[in-house]
């Protein structure tokens, strides 16, 4: 952690910051904390997170957790963006355990991201694990990058997905799912 604190210190001198004054002093050790808090999906595993929460059923209709807040640090400008999840599946006589994915969610934001490539991950990290009939994942995102620099449009919201299986195969599997994750959108983002 000692690196990353004098990256920091590096950092507040060269914006032309005094890393000595009162007010900066513990700013080192408080950024390197948060940036392993941040970037903490690194370290994480998908079958940790698991932890045997896969079970079985006989059960084929649609699942939809919608909904499940993230942040991120985007990989081109490591500043943050961040939304909301929408992830479905079709059984395939298993489920995973509800709190297992907003985790496997968690994991991938807490990484320095593209939002495009979190979408695929997660969708092909859950097929993975239950190997469902399909997977359906909708994210939307707004971006500090594009919002308080650049082109500074800060109503601007991108949605990305990805459809596996017969999300991708069946437009009626397709319709209902997109209309799932629409019809629970919070509307204060």
């Amino acid at each position: 952690m000692k690196n990353l604190e004098d990256a920091v210190k590096t950092i507040l001198s060269e914006i032309g910051e005094d890393p000595e004054r009162q007010g900066l002093l513990s700013t080192p050790q408080r950024v390197a904390k948060m940036y392993k808090f941040v970037t903490s999906g690194y370290h994480q595993n998908p079958k940790d997170i698991l932890n045997n929460a896969c079970f079985d059923v006989d059960y084929d209709e649609m699942v939809v957790v919608a909904n499940i807040e993230y942040y991120s640090l985007c990989e081109h400008h490591m500043l943050p963006f961040f939304g909301v999840v929408h992830v479905g599946y079709i059984p395939n006589k298993k489920v995973i355990g509800l709190s297992k994915i907003p985790r496997i969610v968690e994991m991938f934001a807490r990484r320095l991201q593209v939002q495009e490539n979190m979408t695929k991950e997660i969708a092909e990290t859950i097929q993975d694990i239950i190997n469902p009939k399909g997977v359906g994942v909708v994210v939307e995102g707004q971006h500090m990058c594009m919002m308080m620099r650049g082109v500074q449009k800060d109503q601007a919201k991108m949605v990305t997905s990805t459809l596996l299986g017969e999300f991708r195969e069946d437009q009626k599997t397709r319709d209902e799912f997109l209309q799932l994750s629409r019809s629970s959108r919070v509307s204060n983002r």
